[in-house]
């Protein structure tokens, strides 16, 4: 006793000792075939309610942990901005513009070419092979 395809769809198997699969013989009785009826992907219990990919239970179970999470997250925002001290910007001392910039290698300022830039690295590979 095996197993052959469905010498009508040649999808289904069936026993060697039937015609053919459940489905062609309902085709070929002219019913109807049943919807098949897409289950949660959450509880794999409940039929999916139209558009979505869960059910009603799940869907709604949801809904209120995100309306919980919202609730928990307004509050932790709320608390945190309650402890953080921001300054005016009216209250920030100046900054003396001719500072800003010193100390830093002369070379920061100025734009070099990128021929300059490759000969450089190309001077600085040369002494450090030179080093080794």
């Amino acid at each position: 006793m095996g197993f052959i395809k469905c010498p009508r769809c040649e999808l289904n198997y069936i026993r060697e000792e039937e015609q053919y699969c459940p489905v062609c013989k309902r085709e070929m009785r002219g019913e109807e075939q049943d919807d098949y009826a897409e289950l949660c992907s959450i509880c794999n219990e409940n039929p999916v309610m139209p558009g979505k990919d869960v059910c009603y239970a799940c869907y709604k179970e949801m809904s209120n942990q995100d309306a919980v999470d919202e609730e928990q997250q307004d509050e932790v925002e709320a608390d945190t901005t309650d402890d953080m001290e921001i300054e005016d910007v009216d209250d920030m001392e100046d900054l003396p513009m001719d500072e800003i910039g010193q100390g830093l290698p002369a070379e920061m300022g100025e734009q070099l070419s990128l021929e300059e830039e490759q000969s450089r690295e190309a001077e600085q590979d040369d002494e450090e092979e030179e080093d080794e």
